[in-house]
């Protein structure tokens, strides 16, 4: 029996506007090999994978959205070289969580001696290991408690901090994650601290909260 790794018309014009979930178990799971070959068919599409097996099409950023993830992970990007103690990745890097899920964050960063831990076969292709820090940015397609869900996710699964930037709640905000530890909010911030786990890096908010998400 042949099985096609490309999801139908239908699916691909709802994910124009939000998530759309595929779910295969039980019927069949889908290896590695062919979710890798699933997004090389579908490259227009940003795809993760649950803890489930569950495949989530998720719509390419609009414009607004774009750069203010662009503007995160070059402040992110700029801490990391000047720090040297680690790598910064944006958010089309796909990252194996312990729990099975496949995960891609907004932007994320990894200290240099977990990478050096990992072996050839964990370095190869998507990283199979949790980001010490991950960002997601909402926008207007996505579902506030799935990203929570997500948030907590990483923190379950290895991540020593995690913002969730929310600029359209009212008042905006950022939750905070740290692993067994309560979920703290910040309400109109004018910067956030990666204090401790990320020494001396701030990240500025003022154009994300002025600049319309689409």
């Amino acid at each position: 029996m042949t099985q096609t790794l490309t999801p139908p018309a239908e699916a691909l014009k709802a994910v124009e506007t939000e998530p759309f979930v595929i779910k295969f178990k039980p019927l069949t799971e889908m290896t590695d090999e062919q979710f890798e070959q699933f997004c090389a068919l579908n490259d227009i599409l940003r795809i993760e994978r649950t803890a489930k097996g569950e495949i989530i099409l998720m719509p390419p950023t609009h414009a607004d959205t774009g750069n203010r993830n662009a503007d995160i992970t070059i402040d992110l990007g700029v801490w990391a070289r000047e720090d040297g103690t680690g790598r910064y990745y944006d958010s089309s890097t796909g990252f194996k969580l312990p729990n099975g899920a496949l995960r891609s964050p907004d932007a994320s960063w990894i200290s240099n001696s977990r990478l050096e831990a990992l072996t050839p076969d964990q370095r190869s292709g998507y990283l199979d290991i949790c980001p010490d820090f991950v960002i997601e940015l909402r926008s207007s397609s996505d579902s506030i408690s799935m990203l929570q869900d997500k948030m907590q996710e990483y923190a379950d699964n290895g991540a020593r901090l995690g913002w969730l930037i929310d600029p359209l709640a009212n008042p905006k905000c950022v939750y905070i994650y740290r692993p067994q530890a309560e979920v703290g909010v910040l309400e109109d911030p004018d910067a956030v601290s990666g204090e401790p786990e990320l020494s001396g890096f701030t990240l500025k908010l003022e154009r994300i909260w002025n600049t319309p998400i689409s």
